[in-house]
């Protein structure tokens, strides 16, 4: 898709900018840019408010809450690659910002920078209220925009996830790699309190995960823990042999090693839901741990009614 943007064009974003100022009549700008210092001002209006298009396919209704985020900032989102139409691609030229909200495009963006010239913001994945916080305040540095009101929101936020911070402390996970999305929510579970015992992951390009990298190990330092490891590649077999001598208590993995590790007692997540589910900004951080704790508490529930203490063919009757 990034090949199929149009190619920005200067007289468009004038004209933009004039509809901005209240001159309705470009015809009646072009007039008046013989004038000395029109051009110039509107030129520097541009400078102040340079394109931004952001990058990652999202459902419409988190778009518009990332959007509706930056807006808060004074910073203005020219549009979204891909555009829910064809013809709403953004345009893209060396005078644009673009920025990531997924880990996995490093592919996406380096076409960005090296085909269409444009200024790639690094900064971490807008998942979870730290990140989402960290992501703004990346891309409002960027423009030199002084942010307002972030930390009491992302206050807000973890004050409104406490049920399940109350869930999640303590408990352990271990990631076996399957969508890249690893390490920000490794970062976003390591604030909730919980234990990371490695984070694995298929691929890692580490300049354009290098801002996510880095707020990662300041969390960690935060949180007062050490950095969990990072395989790239990991062999399947020597990871489940690590988790026997570890339990964790969950293990967030791909579909094909689910079943066999609950076989082994060991809880398992799916990576592919959080793939699919909307996990991005403020109000989305919910749902990530709805989906963390979703195992944890169905065997609470199961202890309650005793199950822990049946046997295997107690088990069977019961269940059947």
């Amino acid at each position: 898709m990034a090949h199929r943007c149009p190619e920005q064009n200067l007289l468009i974003e004038r004209k933009k900018v004039i509809q901005d100022s209240n001159i309705k009549n470009f015809f009646s700008f072009l007039s008046l840019e013989k004038k000395e210092g029109t051009t110039d001002e509107l030129f520097e209006k541009l400078k102040k408010n340079p394109p931004l298009v952001l990058f990652g396919s999202l459902p419409s209704t988190v778009a518009s809450q990332l959007s509706s985020e930056l807006k808060r900032q004074s910073v203005q989102v020219s549009g979204w690659l891909p555009a829910q139409r064809y013809t709403d691609l953004p345009s893209l030229g060396d005078q644009v910002y673009v920025c990531g909200v997924n880990p996995f495009l490093s592919r996406t963006a380096t076409t960005l920078m090296r085909r269409r010239k444009c200024k790639l913001i690094g900064a971490p994945f807008p998942i979870g209220p730290d990140g989402t916080r960290a992501w703004i305040e990346k891309i409002c540095s960027v423009f030199g925009i002084r942010t307002e009101g972030l930390e009491k929101r992302e206050e807000q936020i973890w004050e409104n996830l406490k049920d399940y911070l109350d869930l999640v402390r303590g408990k352990s996970v271990f990631f076996m790699g399957d969508n890249l999305l690893e390490i920000s929510l490794a970062r976003f579970l390591i604030r909730c309190g919980m234990i990371v015992y490695e984070i694995g992951i298929p691929y890692l390009d580490k300049r354009y995960q290098a801002a996510e990298l880095l707020f990662s190990q300041n969390t960690c330092k935060n949180m007062s823990i050490p950095m969990p490891r990072i395989v790239e590649k990991p062999d399947n077999y020597n990871q489940i042999q690590r988790m026997r001598e570890l339990q964790p208590d969950l293990a967030i993995t791909g579909m094909a090693h689910a079943n066999p590790l609950e076989a082994r007692g060991i809880n398992t997540k799916w990576s592919v839901e959080f793939t699919f589910a909307q996990i991005h900004g403020f109000t989305n951080a919910r749902d990530v741990l709805e989906l963390v704790t979703r195992p944890l508490r169905r065997n609470n529930n199961l202890e309650n009614l005793g199950w822990s203490n049946l046997t295997k063919k107690e088990k069977k009757i019961k269940f059947n």
